[in-house]
């Protein structure tokens, strides 16, 4: 005859409580042993009862199986951290490759290349693109020669006011007076 299923729940008895965990407890070390003796494993098993008491088994030293889990377990952090720094690497490379050839694109329509797919609302605000951009283009360079003429007037003319200089008697080249 064979041994009954029990629901797992928590024994609400005690003593069968305390029994059940005895039990239970002396077979869970009996198969970590069998385990470390068969599959040449290192186990360690650490049980804390209902009252504190600490129970273990270790087939090597309790320390050393503990420092090899501490180990285990940030080896497999760096994997996960690592393996998620890489997703998110390839996410952001492929929305730069999506942007790059965004601007590709932009930048060919510019230059009048690949038009053809393009809609007249589209070709209109091209234009205006390329409109204000040639605007700015012209502002640029009006400031860029308006100050290249002002330095030109200020290399030229401030030693001509500062030291005006005569060429002969009848001929003045440049004449000034400070008590004009």
């Amino acid at each position: 005859m064979g041994r009954g299923k029990i629901a797992i729940k928590r024994i609400d008895n005690s003593t069968s409580r305390q029994v059940t965990f005895s039990k239970r407890r002396n077979g869970l070390l009996k198969k970590a042993k069998e385990l470390a003796i068969l599959c040449d494993a290192e186990v360690g098993v650490i049980i804390f009862s209902s009252t504190n008491k600490l129970y273990e088994f270790s087939n090597t030293s309790m320390k050393s199986v503990i420092q090899r889990y501490y180990r285990s377990k940030e080896e497999n952090n760096q994997l996960v951290i690592s393996a998620s720094n890489v997703k998110l690497w390839q996410m952001e490379a492929a929305k730069l490759k999506q942007q790059l050839k965004s601007l590709h694109e932009a930048h060919r329509q510019l230059m009048g290349e690949e038009l053809c797919g393009m809609g007249v609302d589209d070709l209109q605000k091209l234009e205006n693109k390329l409109t204000i951009s040639l605007q700015d283009i012209r502002m640029k360079k009006e400031e860029i020669l308006n100050n290249e003429i002002q330095e030109l007037i200020i290399k030229v003319f401030v030693p001509i006011f500062l030291f005006p200089c005569t060429f002969d008697s009848s001929f003045t080249f440049y004449s000034y007076s400070l008590t004009n």
